[in-house]
């Protein structure tokens, strides 16, 4: 893990200080940048989030799909977690806690809208921070890499329908046409283009693939960095009068990845899956794709929204809650062997 993500949460504080500061001293400047949009979508974070995305998704060989067959069991119960318990147990929590449990700590015409954002942060599973998680707990690198290379192929088709759905059973009005638009402008093409660069710098050999790669990936967080401090120049006003927000935010995101990385963990274990398979599942069952969830939630709902805070949320609780898991999972590798072994 590299100094930029072992300190994830460290630069997002500062970038949640930096940008609530700028927002204070020059309002109409990032009220310009957010003003600036095509069909909802707005291009300053569009071009971002392509920054962000693409080093990820040059990581990934969709050719690796037909090491699935490999890996039946593990990849079963990851797929059973991503796409079947997390994004309705997250529809559930944030249900449960923003519009009843904490409902008097929290604006009142937001409510719909942090329920929203805590539903597009679960119905994507994380890309590219997997492969450091899986690295942690030696977990199997070919599970790992078609793991991902599978859940993005279903993403590219499943992320809008679920999205939809979850947010029609939430009673939140589907603006259908961004929706769709943020898919293809943060999902599609992104795919495209890093898999066509992809193959370019793989005709260069290994080595060069792989120093490109490094010499890349800073940018990918500087550009979350960056529209952070965009996200909280704009909601900086909104979070300096009630800074609880963000921790009653974080409730059903931390309770989410805790029963989804221990559902997995509990599965593989009782059908008998290694612990190099089982890990790695628990950390894919758990995380988010939260690049691709504040994007979508700023499309939709735009920059100031509740929405777009609970995504940033996802983004500030993130790495110290896996590093958590990875902990657990380590530690209880003996535990997890021996009853594997009965």
């Amino acid at each position: 893990m590299n100094l930029f993500e072992r300190y994830l949460t460290l630069w997002v504080g500062l970038c949640i200080i930096a940008g609530i500061l700028l927002g204070q001293w020059m309002p109409s400047v990032f009220q310009v940048i957010a003003a600036f949009e095509i069909a909802q979508v707005n291009i300053p974070v569009g071009v971002l989030v392509w920054v962000m995305i693409i080093p990820m998704l040059l990581r990934i060989d969709f050719g690796a799909l037909h090491q699935v067959r490999a890996h039946v069991r593990g990849i079963g119960v990851t797929l059973f977690v991503n796409w079947a318990v997390k994004p309705f147990s997250m529809a559930f929590l944030g249900w449960l806690f923003i519009r009843h449990v904490f409902a008097d700590y929290l604006p009142q015409d937001q409510l719909d809208s942090y329920v929203a954002g805590l539903i597009l942060l679960a119905a994507a599973p994380c890309t590219a921070m997997v492969f450091v998680w899986s690295n942690l707990v030696k977990g199997d690198p070919y599970f790992t890499l078609s793991q991902v290379a599978l859940n993005d192929t279903i993403m590219i088709f499943a992320f809008a329908p679920l999205v939809g759905l979850l947010l029609g059973m939430a009673s939140i009005v589907v603006p259908w046409d961004t929706l769709f638009v943020s898919v293809v402008f943060y999902i599609v093409i992104p795919v495209i283009i890093a898999q066509l660069l992809r193959g370019r710098l793989l005709v260069q050999g290994d080595v060069a693939f792989a120093q490109a790669l490094a010499r890349i990936a800073p940018f990918s967080v500087s550009a979350l960095l960056l529209t952070l401090v965009l996200l909280f120049a704009l909601q900086g006003k909104a979070i300096v009068m009630q800074p609880l927000v963000i921790a009653i935010l974080a409730v059903p995101i931390l309770i989410q990845v805790l029963l989804n990385s221990s559902l997995a963990y509990w599965l593989n274990r009782r059908l008998g899956v290694a612990h190099c398979i089982a890990a790695p599942s628990a950390l894919i069952g758990a995380s988010n794709f939260f690049e691709l969830a504040v994007a979508t939630a700023i499309s939709l709902f735009g920059f100031q929204s509740g929405a777009a805070l609970a995504t940033v949320v996802g983004v500030l609780i993130e790495v110290p809650v896996m590093l958590l898991v990875v902990k657990v999972a380590n530690a209880s590798r003996e535990w997890y062997e021996r009853g594997n072994s009965q």
